[in-house]
């Protein structure tokens, strides 16, 4: 298991197809409802009548959330029973024993990550496929990606992929 593991995600080579949402969902048999992982599409722009006819300034792009497993997790502060709680290599977890349902962790995470399950009762998010990663095989959701726009690994070797951040042209 990595020291810190976390996830990279490349929106630019994500088609939207969901694969990771549901292979999560799939693993982890979540309720109607329950993401732990939610892909999101982002769309925008106009189109403007020219001399020559229209022109666009269209756009759209996708983003694949889950539980970042924070440094400094808020849904571990604001958790009045321990129950949410971080693990020496900083994944996010909640112990079902412990937790009463209460959702001070969803309504302190500003990711949605932590969620209820009607069915049992109490909260559950992304524990990082704990199992999968001490098996030496790689979380569900990035397994199933077939665009590899989501990857995963030790923090410090993710950051040193990323190098400098891309500067961006404006739309015309």
């Amino acid at each position: 298991m990595p020291a810190r593991p976390a996830f990279l995600f490349d929106s630019r080579l994500c088609t939207g197809c969901k694969a990771c949402m549901i292979a999560c969902k799939d693993k982890n048999d979540l309720d109607p409802g329950v993401r732990w992982r939610r892909v999101t599409e982002c769309t925008g722009g106009e189109w403007t009548r020219t001399a020559e006819g229209y022109r666009q300034n269209v756009f759209s792009y996708y983003l694949s959330v889950s539980c970042n497993h924070c440094e400094d997790p808020i849904c571990v502060q604001s958790c009045p029973t321990t129950a949410m709680h971080q693990d020496k290599n900083g994944i996010v977890s909640v112990d079902p024993k412990k937790c009463v349902g209460c959702k001070y962790c969803s309504w302190g995470c500003p990711y949605g990550a932590p969620q209820y399950s009607e069915r049992l009762g109490r909260m559950t998010k992304c524990d990082f496929c704990r199992d999968e990663i001490e098996a030496g095989r790689p979380p569900a959701c990035v397994a199933a990606c077939p665009s590899r726009a989501l990857q995963w690994g030790d923090l410090e070797g993710l950051r040193g992929k990323l190098g400098q951040p891309m500067a961006v042209a404006p739309l015309p």
